[in-house]
């Protein structure tokens, strides 16, 4: 298959989600089409092995109640393109996060508000979803779960749980990552960790190192790159390494958040977006902070991140990115547009999609920025890359 059509890329404003073609040597993106959701896009992950992508939707948001919530099946065509598979099933609540085990057996829903909460779904032989896996009461999710992964052999599921600063009217939540065992999608609590009680721990993504049991964790509420040993599923209680994810790590402006993380195919390297959008809440100018994905090399043998650079997204607020299953490009989505003041003049810096280089030394050069339109409250919320092999 070539370059050109050999991946593609989806970006969802929300509950329009488009695809792009991707041209991976030439770092370019085209847009093909656009499809609409039964609701606003949270976030997507695709099929192991078939051609299927996997959407949560809500009709909700951060602080927003939702009365429309679903995961949706997708066949992805040859050429990238997506049309429903299968009955698109409802959720309970707005699922901020999903994933899909190594197996391909199940969609793993995590919810975020009213106590937590986690919606497995089988999946069906043809790639349709199934019925709601019944989980038993009182299962213990955490004080804000953010996302749902599941580990490397499969037989586990790790809810990544936030935890909430403090406010003025509330002590902090602390935050933990939380394990279950599951046994054809039914839970059963595992293991709890949350070093120094959680307090202070704000755990926001994770990822598997793809070959080694180390486990790297973005910690949103404090700009922290965290690096456990997982041996044999198992988590260890504190971390290993512990990294600072800004350039100035001194210098903490307002609304300045860890964001995602991924690790490049090869497992040499491990990328954290920061990202700040100071001044969106007031719809004043942006006001400052970090804007930019920050590389570490892995150690080979023990697991040990170094920072090797901090590359502008040249955007606000990276919510999503993802690398081509190649690990030649990285293209980072920014979740909003902002004005921006420089040298005196103001400047508007729409939503968009910044595309890099992945060099072999792990650094990334920019190509190119691709402006993607949003009006009112509308939100960039997720994208995506995935091989159409």
């Amino acid at each position: 298959m070539s370059e050109k059509t050999g991946v593609a890329l989806y970006s969802a404003v929300d509950a329009r989600l488009t695809h792009y073609a991707v041209d991976v040597a030439a770092g370019t993106l085209a847009a093909r089409d656009t499809i609409e959701l039964p609701a606003k896009v949270q976030y997507a992950w695709p099929h192991p092995t078939h051609r299927i992508l996997y959407v949560a939707t809500s009709s909700g948001g951060p602080g927003v109640p939702s009365n429309r919530n679903h995961v949706t099946a997708l066949t992805i065509a040859k050429d990238g393109s997506l049309r429903p598979h299968g009955e698109a099933r409802t959720l309970p609540r707005r699922a901020v996060h999903l994933c899909v085990d190594p197996a391909g057996g199940h969609v793993f829903s995590a919810h975020n508000f009213g106590g937590g909460g986690m919606t497995v779904h089988p999946i069906e032989p043809d790639g349709t979803l199934g019925v709601p896996v019944p989980q038993d009461d009182g299962l213990a999710y955490g004080n804000y779960p953010h996302q749902v992964m599941v580990f490397p052999a499969g037989d586990r599921v790790l809810i990544v749980d936030r935890g909430i600063n403090a406010k003025a009217d509330a002590p902090e939540a602390p935050g933990a990552l939380r394990s279950f065992r599951h046994d054809s999608g039914r839970l059963v609590p595992d293991q709890v960790v949350a070093p120094s009680g959680g307090f202070g721990f704000g755990p926001r993504h994770v990822v598997f190192h793809p070959t080694r049991p180390w486990l790297y964790v973005s910690d949103e509420r404090t700009n922290k790159l965290r690096v456990f040993a997982c041996p044999n599923g198992r988590v260890d209680p504190a971390p290993a390494f512990v990294c600072d994810t800004l350039a100035e790590p001194d210098n903490v402006r307002p609304r300045q958040l860890a964001g995602p993380i991924h690790i490049h195919p090869n497992g040499k390297f491990v990328y954290v977006a920061n990202r700040s959008d100071h001044g969106a809440a007031a719809g004043s100018p942006f006001r400052g902070g970090e804007n930019n994905i920050a590389v570490f090399a892995i150690d080979v043998v023990s697991g040990a991140p170094t920072l090797v650079q901090h590359a502008p997204t040249r955007s606000i607020h990276v919510r999503t990115f993802s690398i081509d299953p190649g690990g030649r490009l990285l293209v980072a989505a920014s979740i909003m547009g902002l004005h921006i003041v420089e040298d005196d003049q103001t400047r508007h810096v729409p939503a968009g999609l910044s595309v890099f280089k992945v060099g072999t030394d792990g650094t990334l050069s920019f190509l190119h920025r691709h402006d993607v339109e949003t009006t009112g409250d509308e939100r960039h919320y997720w994208s995506g890359m995935v091989g159409l092999s």
